[in-house]
């Protein structure tokens, strides 16, 4: 079975080859930096610029060698990638295994990332970086929002892989403490299983199997539309969201209120039940017989999702605007716009080739048709 190994990125590759005799401040200047984009550093941190070119540079040749002790010794990734292949990286080349490396959106972890993914790719391993967007320990926002985006990108890249039957791993040999933490939770939820590997020559790989996690729909159930709502952006008053458990909201105390990191986790896991049964009665949104006879008629679970998923996002969306359609107008996703010579009706896209076909009424949106893109055009 093919694999896909989603593997941390820290940067000891680059801090491990700092000469703390004749190098006693490269060490201070690269923690005091650690958590900038490359812009920021080459703006404000020139030296910083070429101390990382010259580690980059040492890091390289470090590894650029076919002694395997010395290759897992520099790098704890790579160490980790190693055990899971019981040495012979080979094997992930033969069984066409993809990898894909997580890093901070700095430039000392893209540039670590950077190394790590040439000496896997000159091997002959399918292999990418994904940053995501503000991931760094610079503040709690910035780490919780990077985290947001992670578990956005794994729902999004990484389940489809799940359903074609790959097995999943999460090597966290690498990386901060920090983003260990909160990897080694999101993993129960995504892959099949973990592996760690203790500090200490010839330490053995540690593999954790997916833990039977199951989620209480039962709980979850009486509030999808405040889940799917603030899946799609809304900020929603406190009361309204009474009696969601605390943990998936954000900020905890706080008057008005969203998904939090792992409000969206448990969201993203159940949401295809949720949002797959009936209609939910969206605010500004009314569905005529003839839509919701077209919802009916769909037989993919998937679609229904991403349907209702729009829906979510066109009622919240009209009501940041108290009804005003013209902010459906600036959503590059929705495309939405008037139909030629065929009245007041207008129409906007769910996905590349479907759509739904509406008439705006009074800070109201009455849908009329969903479906085929040509089917909907020829009869909206």
């Amino acid at each position: 079975m093919s694999r896909v190994v989603i593997s941390t990125i820290g940067t000891s590759l680059l801090t491990n080859q700092i000469n703390r005799n004749t190098e006693n401040n490269w060490y201070s200047r690269l923690r005091d930096t650690a958590n900038i984009t490359f812009k920021e550093i080459a703006d404000q941190h020139p030296d910083v610029t070429e101390i990382i070119q010259v580690l980059q540079t040492r890091g390289k040749a470090k590894i650029d060698t076919d002694d395997i002790n010395l290759i897992r010794s520099a790098s704890a990734e790579l160490n980790g990638i190693y055990g899971l292949y019981k040495g012979r990286l080979e094997t992930g080349k033969e069984q066409r295994d993809i990898h894909w490396l997580i890093t901070t959106d700095t430039y000392q972890g893209i540039t670590t990332a950077q190394i790590v993914k040439n000496f896997l790719q000159k091997r002959g391993i399918i292999v990418d970086i994904y940053a995501p967007r503000q991931l760094s320990t610079a503040s709690s926002e910035s780490f919780s929002n990077g985290i947001d985006d992670l578990i956005s990108w794994l729902d999004n890249n990484i389940y489809p892989y799940k359903q074609s039957h790959y097995q999943i791993c999460f090597n966290l040999v690498g990386s901060f403490k920090s983003l260990q933490g909160y990897l080694n939770t999101i993993g129960m939820f995504y892959a099949d299983e973990i592996i760690y590997i203790f500090e200490g020559k010839n330490s053995e790989l540690i593999t954790i199997p997916r833990l039977p996690i199951s989620i209480d729909y039962t709980a979850i159930a009486p509030y999808k539309l405040q889940l799917a709502l603030m899946d799609a952006g809304a900020v929603m008053n406190a009361e309204i969201v009474r009696g969601i458990h605390e943990s998936m909201i954000y900020p905890p105390g706080k008057s008005e209120l969203t998904l939090s990191t792992w409000g969206q986790l448990v969201w993203n896991q159940c949401k295809k039940e949720m949002l797959s049964q009936e209609l939910l009665p969206f605010e500004r949104l009314q569905y005529r017989p003839s839509f919701v006879a077209d919802y009916k008629n769909i037989r993919s679970q998937d679609e229904k999702v991403k349907l209702q998923e729009t829906l979510a996002k066109v009622s919240y969306l009209l009501n940041q605007s108290n009804g005003d359609t013209s902010v459906l107008k600036k959503d590059g996703g929705l495309q939405y716009d008037k139909y030629t010579n065929k009245g007041n009706i207008e129409h906007f896209r769910v996905t590349q080739g479907l759509r739904i076909s509406c008439v705006a009424i009074s800070g109201m949106l009455e849908l009329r048709r969903y479906g085929a893109e040509p089917v909907v055009n020829n009869n909206p």
